[in-house]
């Protein structure tokens, strides 16, 4: 366990903040000057992220102007699951307070950017009067949960949504901060109000990310969670979760201690445990987690540095009772959501695609106004999809030909109109609003898909099932390292390469070519598209082909084809 004198900064911050109040509140009041380096480390807790334009911060910066500073909030939505007056809300926020759009994002949460500080508390009252919180969004604790996103009316899909819930508010940091600071609620001394029972006066070492699955959809990448808890059913009945530990895809360039990792099975969990044994998994973070390196700070590296038995014996001893080793389960599976699908209680539900989970009208699509109309005049409710996508359920099916009609009017295009490779390929903002971003994601996610789906086409892929993340730095909020096609920032303009992780998320791809430009990038997969297509196996995906191959075969043919055009 780490020693209070060795933590790292922020560490300290934490620990002085009087459970994530610092001076927020006071700070607030000066809307012409941005939060301060302290406040900017406990506005995460709250699910909030300042940063700036930068696409004008060198025009700006040469004027001698200060830079547009702004803020990012997040919600959360355990599960993705809105009711269709909270969307309706939501949807509003966007024009009064933030930059006109939403964004889905990868963990089933709707983010706001643009937001600025004079508006920011007003921002945050509005989202706690739509019955939702920003609170522990974002920040070292354990964020929004996901699940599976399909509406199904059986036994498994709705246990799995309820624990989505369950978790997540059991989880929750008790401070009384968060209510005193934006919602104007009850002010209390420090001294009144108890240490948190979860957390601690220091919370977590680094965000904390819980994901819930079965077997027969893993659409949430469900390894790729701090905890990934996996609920198995025999003959439609719940046996109990297995808990695998340790899954995290941050990383930094040039830093081979820092590294994408799968999480590993750790234990078998009985139905009634799965809260106490979610809590568990948690404290051992909060005890075990390195405190004195950030970048050594998420729970993937004390298992992997410590392994799983060890883990195991933890977990047994904190509940007070044995686990058992996970339980053998099925395979994986990925089903498709978009378009049109029986949620098996007469109503229907419609996956509608979103373009790297921008919802804002532009000369594409007015895709907000056609949602917000739907949503208003069908009274159907919005889950968002880890896909970026967002499906809109309780349908009557005497509606459906009208919604169709709506969405087309308003130049949304359906599931059916796009390839494949569209239908699965993500993006995280990147440029202009994430202070981390090396170069651009989202931006340039229709250029990188089109001159990836032009190759595919060359070689009679165009229908290929392959999934496509792009991400702007290789801290990974896209999850490129699962799947079957990784492309992350590497210097402005230019990315790496990754191929041969599976569509079902089970395994990480690896590194092919680095600096790349986006033509770049179609040319590197040309030559292992047309292997692909002449030597694969019935039934082989794309990544399942790269890592039979080999990734050093397929290095030394991408090595060949830039040295010819060089």
């Amino acid at each position: 366990m780490a020693q209070i004198d060795t933590v790292s900064k922020a560490e300290a911050i934490k620990l002085q903040s009087r459970q994530l109040r610092g001076t927020l509140a006071r700070d607030l009041t000066d809307t012409a000057t941005p939060f301060d380096k302290t406040g900017y480390s406990l506005l995460k807790f709250h699910g909030i992220y300042q940063g700036y334009d930068r696409d004008s911060a060198t025009e700006r910066k040469q004027r001698g102007d200060d830079k547009i500073w702004q803020l990012m909030v997040r919600v959360r939505i355990p599960g993705g699951r809105l009711t269709a007056d909270q969307y309706l809300a939501l949807d509003a926020l966007a024009d009064t307070h933030a930059n006109g759009s939403l964004r889905v994002t990868t963990r089933q949460s709707i983010q706001y950017h643009g937001i600025l500080k004079s508006g920011l508390k007003a921002a945050i009252a509005e989202i706690n009067g739509a019955l939702l919180t920003t609170l522990a969004a974002c920040g070292d604790v354990v964020r929004t949960v996901t699940t599976v996103p399909a509406p199904l009316r059986d036994m498994a899909h709705r246990r799995v949504e309820d624990d989505a819930r369950r978790l997540s508010t059991h989880l929750l940091p008790r401070t009384g901060a968060y209510h005193e600071i934006w919602v104007d609620g009850e002010k209390v001394t420090v001294e009144e109000e108890a240490v948190d029972p979860l957390y601690g006066e220091r919370y977590l070492p680094r965000k904390f990310k819980i994901g819930l699955a079965i077997p027969e959809d893993n659409t949430i990448d469900v390894l790729t969670n701090d905890l990934a808890i996996v609920a198995l059913f025999e003959d439609g009945e719940l046996q109990g979760y297995n808990f695998f530990v340790g899954g995290g895809h941050g990383m930094t360039h040039n830093k081979p201690e820092t590294y994408a990792r799968l999480a590993t099975p750790v234990a078998f969990v009985e139905p009634d445990d799965l809260l106490d044994a979610a809590a568990a998994v948690v404290r051992l973070h909060r005890d075990y987690g390195d405190r004195g390196n950030r970048r050594h700070a998420r729970i993937k590296y004390v298992i992997a540095e410590r392994g799983e038995e060890w883990a195991r014996g933890v977990l047994s001893a904190d509940l007070g009772k044995t686990l058992a080793p996970c339980r053998p389960m099925p395979d994986f599976a990925v089903p498709d959501h978009l378009g049109w699908h029986e949620q098996g209680d007469g109503k229907l539900y419609l996956g509608v695609p979103v373009t790297s989970g921008r919802i804002v009208d532009d000369e594409r699509s007015l895709v907000r106004t056609a949602l917000r109309e739907i949503v208003a005049r069908f009274g159907v409710d919005p889950i968002l999809m880890p896909s970026q996508d967002i499906i809109l359920s309780e349908i009557d099916p005497a509606d459906r030909d009208a919604i169709t009609a709506l969405l087309q009017g308003h130049g949304v295009r359906l599931a059916e109109e796009l390839l494949p490779v569209e239908r699965w390929a993500l993006a995280c903002p990147a440029l202009p609003s994430c202070g981390l971003a090396l170069t651009e994601a989202e931006r340039v996610q229709g250029d990188i898909v089109d001159a990836i789906a032009a190759r595919l086409k060359r070689w009679g892929l165009e229908q290929e099932r392959l999934s496509i993340r792009i991400t702007g730095c290789p801290n990974g909020c896209a999850r490129p390292y699962t799947g079957d096609i990784g492309i992350v920032g590497r210097v402005p303009g230019y990315y790496s390469l990754y191929v041969g992780g599976d569509f079902e998320g089970t395994r990480l791809n690896e590194v092919i070519a680095e600096r790349l430009d986006i033509p770049g990038l179609a040319d590197a997969l040309d030559p292992l598209f047309a292997l692909f297509a002449a030597s694969r196996r019935e039934a082989e995906g794309f990544g399942d082909f790269c890592h039979r191959i080999g990734i050093a075969a397929l290095q030394q043919v991408v090595a060949g084809v830039r040295r010819k055009a060089a």
